[in-house]
């Protein structure tokens, strides 16, 4: 019995010695690598572990969301540009911002004409490049089309088919625009017109998305799939993060729009 007990404490000895000497033979990180998204670290030789954190199932219930990836766009510049895609997803974000400001006002002014395109022979144009634009009184707006004759028929299909609710009539080279009373009606057609230029802006939303996406999908024989999924990830909010932004925007504006 006590030469059993002498054995026992033998192998446990023997055993801490043998886990303190394979926790030494571990490869340690040097101590100034910074841990990396990538394959591992571009100041040395050590490879790192990288695991997905975020690849679980899809949250469930109201107030649960996942957490959001943030990769610094400096770690991955060799395979995309993550600057030039939040660029690009704000650029949609602005010009719709753009076409509430310019065409969907309660009341219309001269300046909501301008920037009309005129489909012509020689092609496409602003209208205020055509015509002189003025405003004669609260009810009506004169397009004076004297430089471009040609063109009138042109003008006033457009101002026609511009979904302002707006009726143009010709006289000579002389389209006059009668400015329609803010009824109910025309609020709500705003607002329709606000809601569908929301989604043509998502739309484009989706193409830039799409386009970052394919560009990450190059390097899938380059780097982890670790990394290709958390690129992915990046510009999935990146893309719904605009895309919110675009609800407020359309929120706002119909509540301006009906009063």
């Amino acid at each position: 019995m006590a030469m059993a007990l002498q054995c026992f404490r033998h192998l446990h000895s023997l055993l801490r010695c043998s886990s303190r000497v394979a926790v030494r033979l571990l490869p340690q990180p040097p101590v100034l690598c910074t841990p990396l998204l990538l394959d591992g670290c571009r100041h040395c030789a050590h490879p790192l572990l990288l695991a997905r954190p975020l690849a679980t199932k899809k949250a469930k219930g109201k107030g649960q969301t996942q957490a959001k990836v943030n990769i610094s766009a400096a770690l991955v510049e060799d395979i995309i540009n993550l600057e030039e895609t939040s660029q690009d997803l704000q650029a949609v974000v602005e010009a719709l911002k753009e076409d509430f400001n310019r065409n969907l006002n309660v009341r219309t002014s001269q300046g909501a004409l301008d920037h009309i395109i005129v489909t012509t022979k020689d092609g496409k144009f602003p209208l205020n490049q055509l015509g002189q634009i003025s405003q004669k009184s609260p009810q009506l707006i004169v397009v004076n089309m004297t430089n471009f004759p040609e063109s009138t028929a042109a003008a006033m299909k457009a101002i026609r088919e511009s979904g302002m609710n707006l009726n143009p009539e010709v006289d000579g080279t002389l389209i006059r625009v009668p400015v329609p009373k803010v009824t109910r009606e025309h609020r709500e057609s705003l607002a329709k017109l606000a809601k569908q230029s929301t989604n043509k802006s998502k739309e484009a939303l989706r193409k830039v998305r799409s386009k970052s996406v394919n560009q990450v999908k190059k390097f899938k024989s380059k780097v982890s799939e670790d990394t290709i999924w958390l690129l992915e990830k990046q510009i999935q909010q990146m893309a719904d993060s605009a895309a919110a932004e675009m609800d407020k925007l359309l929120a706002a504006k119909t509540k301006e729009l009906l009063g």
